[in-house]
């Protein structure tokens, strides 16, 4: 290859012509494409490899924790001794032979690795065996002898709330006198509800291998979201460095947040049992266990007084959300405090006052989950709203209308030009005003599309004449802010490698678990190099490339990582234009990407022969990036600030048909109009919008989790907890992405994260069964409907609305 600045013999010259059609052709695999999931095929075909399918090493032990049948007990008596009499036991262990520190607390301390004297849930990990397999340890674990004495319990969040039990102290948003606004309404109703909790339910349940390694450190290979916790943590347990200990992570099968702090318990087990016998050790989780051992969303009891005036426009509103946080901190503090934030939803609430309860419970410690509190926030002003019309006998989306803030194009719920009265209705009760708001546009278009006043008119005719099946139908729309509301969170780092065949590495903090992070990252770097993402490999999430990296969580895993990527390719791509400069004598403007090639002047050269001319010349072909998130802080003592950076926005219109006889419903249509920016991959966002809308109709109809007086969950396995099927699912099922709307902030290509935000969708499906009752009364008394809404449940619901006196006229209905 020449060194000469004019001439190479991989340069060969271009017409104008053949220039401009080459600039103006998109990149196939570039952002905003359709570009099919990096492990799809290997998913479908079964070759894609998680933790538990990597080839066994010789040695291997397999662990099994023993687990409490007590939710809340003095250990009197551990006896590890009959464990060993079963052939091929290791080692037996309790909490006396950790060697480092014994507590894996998230955030604050409270999650002893194994319980330490005391246990404070059904399902608590006392003791754990290892053994040449797996079912030896479980046999040999429950030969252990473990004596109790019995403590009171604490099971309900009510009992907690009365004896002021809490993992941390309440607190409050507060937005002018909500005392006063309410003592002056023209109306008042109150109310509350409970709002059930949700098992992850993750296809991979709980799982790590880890292998000693000659330097007293360990690699671990975990099903995690939150690959550094799991180092820091695995590092504390055996006391070493944290540069002693290497995460591997390449996908999970499933988290939904529950591999966010959950994953860390079996990693620091096989990590001790490992450093205490020097052998390679797995822990995978049974599904019973799993479920009875880890936390789950954080069902909620919330409570509210609202006041509003004849056009159903709220003036003032207090209300109290009582998470159940079980039995340790781990992240409840930023659970309650994003359904405090979600309590809006897309509404100004006038005078507010929204105070958080974090109660402590003798139940699993719950964890986060997709929405991370901000659905059981977020379901109470749409229950709320419909509560409004039917004392005021409105059409429930005409008072959501008259609640909407203001929409960012100058208009109100009604897409009319804003007037005096609202003025100030652009600012959340935290404080950060809503500038970019497209609910009124995007309601305004989903009414017009589903037919919704049409149907609401036929809905109301079928319901008069037919006396067992009703119908229900329901608009709600989604407000959701996006950042970790812990503001140190929002940074990420990346990697990239430019190999001298043009071949691309790429690594970045983000995990990958099903819901395209990789192929959405590997298309940014593509669209920065303008080369086919073929061209790139993404290699396992791996603490060893790139360090202290963020959960993903928070649907921040492209915009944080996406962003990092980007930074790296534009640093590396910056080198290679200026090397194009010197090299061959011409203006950076001269010098361009497109299409696998890179245009200089009047000349082109293939990406990859352009890589090697730049290797030969001693360009770093390799540069780490960083991104932190701008503009958002918080100052949680005045409760006050930006938590988010931006909101992504959500559209659905769910039409129901309920049995009065039986409780049982169907879903007979469900319109989405959901806002992802300019989506940099429309394919994917749409299965995320199809996949989060079903897991969030599972929350608030099917998903029911029940423990015993003994605090026991009974709904351990799929024959008792049901999560949604296909024949769950809308006969007409219509999604579309909100088109040209593009972020306006500086996120990566003015996309929006898409993970978290649609879930909140299926909350038209809970507002649709309520509507469908409703109609018994003549859509004059709502009725009392706790979630998840089970055909039990709603029948409940039909059979106590018969029961009660329509006060306008005195009939029994």
């Amino acid at each position: 290859m020449s060194d000469n600045h004019g001439s190479s013999p991989h340069l060969k010259a271009l017409t104008q012509e053949e220039m401009l059609v080459l600039a103006k052709q998109d990149l196939k695999t570039g952002v905003g494409r359709s570009v099919k999931h990096e492990s799809a095929a290997k998913q479908v075909s079964g070759e894609a490899i998680y933790v538990d399918d990597r080839l066994e090493f010789p040695n291997q032990l397999h662990v099994y924790a023993r687990l409490s049948d007590c939710a809340h007990a003095r250990i009197t008596k551990i006896d590890v001794g009959p464990c060993y009499d079963f052939p091929g036991v290791a080692i037996a262990i309790t909490a006396a032979d950790v060697p480092g520190q014994l507590d894996i607390g998230a955030v604050l301390p409270g999650d002893p690795l194994l319980a330490d004297g005391k246990v404070e849930f059904y399902g608590q990990p006392i003791l754990a065996v290892a053994a040449s397999d797996h079912e030896t340890a479980r046999k040999a674990a429950m030969a252990a002898i473990i004596e109790y004495e019995a403590l009171d319990a604490v099971l309900s969040v009510e009992e907690a709330l009365k004896q002021e039990l809490y993992v941390s102290e309440p607190h409050s948003h507060q937005r002018g006198d909500s005392q006063t606004a309410l003592a002056n309404a023209r109306h008042t109703i109150s109310g509350s509800v409970h709002i059930g909790g949700q098992e992850h339910f993750y296809l991979e349940t709980q799982v790590s291998s880890v292998i000693p390694t000659e330097d007293g450190g360990m690699i671990v290979y975990t099903s995690t979201q939150n690959p550094t916790e799991v180092q820091k943590l695995v590092a504390e347990v055996l006391g070493v460095a944290f540069n002693k200990i290497q995460i591997d992570m390449r996908r999970m099968g499933g988290g939904f947040g529950g591999k966010e702090t959950q994953a860390a318990g079996p990693a620091c087990m096989a990590a001790v049992v490992a450093r205490l016998t020097g052998r390679p050790t797995k822990m995978r989780l049974p599904r019973m266990e799993d479920m009875l051992m880890t936390g789950k969303r954080h069902p909620f009891f919330n409570q509210y007084q609202v006041g509003f005036d004849d056009n159903g426009r709220i003036t003032g509103c207090e209300m109290k959300l009582a998470g159940n946080c079980g039995y340790s901190p781990d992240l409840s503090n930023s659970i309650i405090d994003r359904a405090m934030f979600h309590a809006d939803n897309g509404y100004y609430l006038g005078d507010a006052s929204i105070t958080g309860y974090r109660c402590k419970t003798n139940t699993a410690s719950n964890t986060a989950y997709r929405g991370f509190g901000g659905p059981q926030g977020m379901i109470m002003p749409e229950i709320i709203m419909d509560e409004i019309a039917r004392h005021l006998g409105k059409d429930p989306l005409e008072v959501r209308k008259h609640n909407l803030y203001n929409g960012m194009h100058g208009i109100n719920g009604f897409g009319q030009p804003l007037t005096p009265e609202d003025a100030g209705r652009d600012t959340t009760h935290y404080y950060q005003p809503v500038e970019d708001n497209l609910l009124p546009e995007m309601i305004a278009e989903l009414e017009a599309s589903s037919d919704y006043h049409k149907r609401r008119a036929e809905i109301r005719a079928y319901n008069s004449s037919s006396p067992i099946l009703k119908k229900g139908l329901s608009l709600t729309p989604v407000k959701f802010g996006i950042s970790f509301t812990a503001t140190f969170l929002n940074q990420a780092g990346a990697l990239i490698h430019i190999y001298t065949d043009g071949s691309i590495h790429l690594n970045h903090g983000g995990t990958e678990m099903g819901q395209g992070l990789n192929t959405k990252v590997a298309q940014i770097v593509a669209e920065e190099f303008q080369v086919d993402i073929d061209n790139i490999q993404i290699s396992a999430t791996d603490t060893d490339k790139v360090p202290n990296t963020s959960p993903t969580a928070a649907s921040s895993g492209t915009d944080l990582n996406g962003k990092a990527a980007q930074n790296a390719a534009i640093i590396i791509k910056q080198r290679l234009v200026d090397f194009a400069v010197r090299h061959f004598n011409v203006s950076p403007e001269d010098v361009s990407f497109a299409n696998n090639y890179v245009l200089i002047r009047d000349q082109i050269m293939a990406f990859a022969d352009f890589i090697q001319l730049a290797y030969f010349n001693q360009i770093s072909l390799s540069s780490t990036g960083f991104y932190r998130t701008p503009k958002i802080y918080y100052d949680r003592d005045n409760a006050r600030g930006r938590p988010f950076y931006y909101f992504a926005y959500g559209v659905s219109c769910s039409e129901v048909v309920i049995d009065t006889l039986t409780g049982e419903y169907k879903i007979l249509r469900a319109d989405i109009l959901h806002d992802v920016g300019a989506s940099l991959n429309p394919a994917i966002d749409i299965g995320q919008v199809e996949g989060a809308f079903a897991q969030g109709v599972g929350w608030l109809t099917s998903e029911e989790l029940v423990w015993n007086d003994k605090g026991r969950l009974m709904t351990s396995g799929p024959a008792s907890y049901k999560i949604p099927a296909i024949a769950d699912m809308p006969v007409d099922f219509r999604v579309k992405l909100v088109e040209n709307r593009k972020n306006t902030e500086d996120t990566v290509f003015h996309s929006k994260a898409v993970g978290e935000p649609p879930f909140m969708l299926g909350i038209s499906v809970f507002c649709a069964i309520k509507d469908a009752i409703a109609s018994l009364a003549g859509y004059q008394i709502s009725p009392q409907l706790d979630a998840p809404a089970t055909p039990e449940r709603v029948l409940w619901a039909v059979e106590a609305l018969k029961t009660k006196s329509d006060t306008k006229t005195g009939a029994i209905l």
